[in-house]
């Protein structure tokens, strides 16, 4: 079993659910693929914007953390899409609906919002592929912090690579990919800047500021670091 080693400190995006999911749906859903996949278009659902808001049954086979997550000995994740997917809608925790050009199957939670979107899909009002992108969920892979300072910063040499994992343990990546973007942006390619501005952030906070906020990286850019950057 791979230990999970917790989560990290600073900011991370926190998940809502339904409180119907806990008194109703988890003591009823006996099936782990059908729970993995429930909470899976949940959280999917809940990172778009606007309305309507559902999911292509092809972006969810080609998600790989998707995929892994249902794949068992001598299954592929792709076929335990299908067999969770039954079940969900089985049980009445999500919806099929199908594209009327194209006929590509869409995803709704079984919301009042999404019984509205279904029905809408079906006589043609909207199609998800042109209205706001809501079919899409975005995947985020953050790059890996050696290739980002290699291709930004500076030589990766070996006692370089150890300041950087140290620092991976330290600080949240998007505080480390955050500190590198207005390192290149300000012309202050060394450790010496990072560092500076990672160890306020740790003690002072980022007073909300997220990553890549113009406030927050004027502060740092003409503020109390401006003798670390070169103009």
């Amino acid at each position: 079993m791979k230990r999970f080693e917790g989560f990290r400190d600073g900011p991370v995006r926190w998940v809502s659910l339904p409180e119907p999911f806990f008194s109703e749906l988890l003591p009823a859903i006996d099936d782990l693929g059908e729970l993995k996949l429930s909470l899976y278009v949940m959280w999917a659902l809940g990172r778009q914007e606007g309305e309507p808001r559902c999911l292509l049954r092809a972006d969810l086979v080609a998600d790989p953390v998707l995929r892994e997550a249902l794949a068992e000995e001598g299954h592929e994740g792709s076929e335990r899409l299908e067999h969770a997917l039954e079940r969900a809608v089985a049980r009445g925790v999500l919806l099929r609906g199908r594209q009327t050009a194209g006929g590509a199957e869409v995803i709704f939670l079984n919301t009042a919002r999404g019984r509205a979107a279904a029905e809408g899909l079906e006589r043609g009002d909207w199609q998800p592929e042109t209205d706001r992108g809501a079919a899409r969920p975005v995947h985020l892979e953050r790059p890996n912090i050696f290739a980002l300072y290699e291709e930004n910063i500076g030589a990766l040499t070996p006692v370089m690579a150890d300041i950087l994992r140290d620092a991976e343990h330290a600080y949240p990546a998007a505080w480390i990919e955050e500190a590198i973007r207005l390192a290149v942006e300000s012309n202050a390619r060394s450790w010496r800047a990072l560092a500076a501005i990672l160890d306020r952030w740790k003690t002072e906070g980022r007073g909300g500021q997220e990553p890549g906020a113009e406030k927050g990286g004027r502060r740092y850019v003409e503020g109390e670091f401006k003798e670390y950057l070169e103009h």
